[in-house]
């Protein structure tokens, strides 16, 4: 796995919550956080189901899905922060924290994405986010300690191994 501090840890950027105000990421250290960019009209979109399983099966051993709304693919996340919300709760019941909106690729990525790109999944892969529901996980020490490409699904052996590491 390559670079793993692009300036320190994820968790000190600062970015907004979905409704407003700070999400705070620091209220996460000492917790893992599967970090996802996430959108609602994507093939892909299903996938929220399978996070908030993890949500709720390991949220009580100091885990959070931290949802990442981003619109640069296609523009499958075209809602406005309310839109998103009620989208993810009605159609999927999800309980995880979302933050704003942001961009994960280009001059416009948020500080947070510069943080995690420099990663590598176990495909080889860095750099730039390939597309919706890519998923980062951060542990307990803040720093990145796995990469999983989109189609990785939320509930794949590998990503319940890789969480479940970091919560042993």
């Amino acid at each position: 796995m390559t670079t793993n501090d692009r300036n320190g840890s994820p968790l000190d950027v600062e970015i907004g919550a979905l409704q407003g105000g700070s999400a705070d990421l620091s209220q996460y250290a000492g917790q893992a956080v599967l970090l996802v960019n996430v959108a609602s009209k994507c093939g892909l979109t299903p996938q929220y189901a399978g996070l908030e399983k993890l949500q709720e099966r390991y949220a009580g051993q100091g885990f959070t899905v931290l949802g990442v709304p981003c619109n640069q693919f296609l523009g499958q996340e075209p809602g406005t922060a309310e839109e998103i919300a009620e989208f993810c709760s009605a159609t999927y019941g999800v309980t995880f924290p979302m933050t704003e909106k942001v961009e994960v690729n280009g001059e416009g990525r948020h500080p947070l994405y510069e943080r995690l790109v420099g990663f590598t999944d176990a495909e080889g892969h860095s750099g730039d986010i390939r597309w919706n529901f890519e998923k980062f996980l951060i542990g307990k020490d803040g720093r990145v300690v796995a990469r999983f490409s989109p189609q990785t699904e939320p509930e794949s052996a590998a990503v319940v191994a890789a969480i479940e590491a970091q919560l042993s």
